[in-house]
């Protein structure tokens, strides 16, 4: 127990007593925190929101580009802006479960990702991977998804570590566009649909 505070709880009258800090609100961090939108289980036909994407319009849906096998979605929850996730059209799990048309496609958009948020944003450097399974993090689990995030210099400051809070500068929407914008048609030594 801290000196001078006591088990008791205190009675607010009003706002309160002013305390200095400033507060952000991020309200929409709720809806991923109560786990809104997440599947009820692990078919394709359980609520997978990476299954009924696809059927959206690219606006509607936040798909920044589609090919033949995967496609580029901007995360809901973006650890950073332009955080953006490639997922094969078909519901698979594991990373192994892939065939190779779509582990070759996925590595072609990974790399086309790149190249557009680098033209697009000026990304400095990038985190790339995929959760396995809800252990490994995985938010969505029954459905492969794999992580670009991009990174700039100096994105992290006291707001995400002291504040566990991430300020983003962009809409989503406006993100979207700006990054179907730069997708290139194709990687330099990389062929595949766009």
């Amino acid at each position: 127990m801290l000196i001078g505070m006591t088990s008791e709880p205190e009675q607010q009258i009003g706002v309160g007593t002013p305390d200095a800090f400033q507060r952000l609100w991020t309200p929409h961090r709720m809806a991923y925190i109560q786990g809104e939108n997440k599947p009820s289980g692990p078919g394709a036909e359980d609520g997978c929101p990476f299954c009924s994407i696809p059927a959206k319009s690219d606006e509607d849906g936040l798909v920044v580009a589609r090919g033949e096998h995967v496609y580029a979605v901007l995360n809901l929850y973006p650890y950073n802006g332009g955080h953006l996730m490639v997922v094969p059209f078909r519901h698979v799990a594991d990373y192994t479960e892939l065939d190779g048309p779509e582990t070759a496609e996925l590595a072609d958009f990974t790399k086309r990702a790149m190249v557009a948020l680098r033209a697009a944003s000026g990304a400095h450097g990038f985190n790339i991977g995929m959760n396995q399974g809800s252990v490994a993090g995985a938010g969505i689990a029954a459905h492969l998804h794999q992580h670009l995030v991009p990174r700039w210099g100096g994105d992290t400051n006291f707001m995400p570590v002291i504040g566990h809070t991430k300020v983003l500068p962009q809409l989503l929407g406006d993100t979207r566009a700006m990054l179907a914008e730069a997708w290139p048609a194709a990687v330099q030594g990389v062929s595949g649909g766009s």
